[in-house]
């Protein structure tokens, strides 16, 4: 495992930027992670700013320590520095946990048995964003008084219904979408017992002091329910950019299955970090 030491931390930041790299270890690392992660090094490196690493494994049954490693010597190989970190999610249930009971307590939050096949067959008409969940399937937000732990039942953010989630995103412009037509009741911890990604980032970049997250403009709608979450726990959210996808030629996005793509498969036909850089700021350039 790559660890960092204090003595490979850079001298203080003149500048209070905070940036974050966040792979989830469900896979190698693929061109595009390389496109995204290498834009948030670059803008941290440009603001004189600090990089945290944090490792996204939340889920036990997906996500491998294998993966971890390997994500931070292709990172390493890629010229991509740290300054903080890593730090792993999977030891941070106490944090999300303060999370749920300030949401249940503000009764930003309920209970709900309904499961993500549930309300996929209850969808009206297809959306690009997925199945909306409908609002006569809300339980009472007084229900989540009830409980002193999430366990064992899906537990959903409710939304303001109709109001416009505005950002101004640092690529893309101004982003706005719509409670209950772009998105609807979001979970934010799973009757498996884990928080979502929804509740687990938002608690982490306020922990973190992250100024700026830059991920994929895949995001683009998680950000307006974080958003959301934000201000339930009264907190003001960081500043967005969001980056292209590299794509396949069919115009599907690369995923970890792409095995041909991964920076180990690039690495052993001889790639340099140079050329990956290259190709993914070429595959994303718009």
């Amino acid at each position: 495992m790559i660890l960092r030491s204090n003595s490979d931390v850079r001298p203080p930041s003149p500048s209070p930027y905070r940036g974050r790299i966040a792979p989830t270890p469900t896979g190698h690392l693929h061109l595009g992670h390389a496109a995204t992660f290498w834009k948030a090094y670059e803008r941290a490196v440009q603001a004189r700013g600090v990089v945290i690493l944090r490792i996204d494994d939340l889920d036990p049954n997906r996500c491998k320590s294998d993966y971890a490693d390997a994500a931070m010597e292709d990172l390493s190989w890629l010229g991509i520095e740290w300054q903080e970190g890593p730090f792993y999610q999977s030891r941070r249930r106490a944090l999300y946990l303060d999370a749920w009971r300030r949401l249940r307590g503000g009764g930003f939050i309920y209970p709900c048995v309904r499961s993500r096949k549930d309300v996929a067959q209850a969808a009206i008409a297809p959306h690009k964003e997925g199945p909306v969940f409908p609002v006569e399937w809300r339980t009472p937000v007084e229900e989540g008084t009830k409980f002193q732990e999430p366990e064992g039942r899906n537990w959903r953010f409710r939304v303001p219904d109709g109001e416009m989630i505005g950002f101004r995103d640092g690529n893309r412009g101004d982003v706005t979408r719509t409670a209950l037509r772009d998105f609807g009741d979001f979970i934010i911890w799973n009757r498996e017992n884990i928080p979502a990604y929804e509740l687990a980032v938002v608690v982490d970049d306020l922990a973190m002091g992250v100024t700026e997250i830059v991920r994929g403009d895949d995001l683009l709608t998680s950000t307006a329910r974080q958003i959301l979450i934000y201000r339930a726990l009264d907190a003001a959210p960081p500043a967005f950019f969001h980056c292209p996808l590299v794509l396949e030629k069919s115009g599907r996005r690369l995923a970890k299955r792409d095995a041909s793509l991964s920076l180990r498969a690039l690495r052993g036909r001889g790639c340099s970090a140079e050329w990956v850089i290259a190709q993914a700021k070429a595959l994303t350039a718009r």
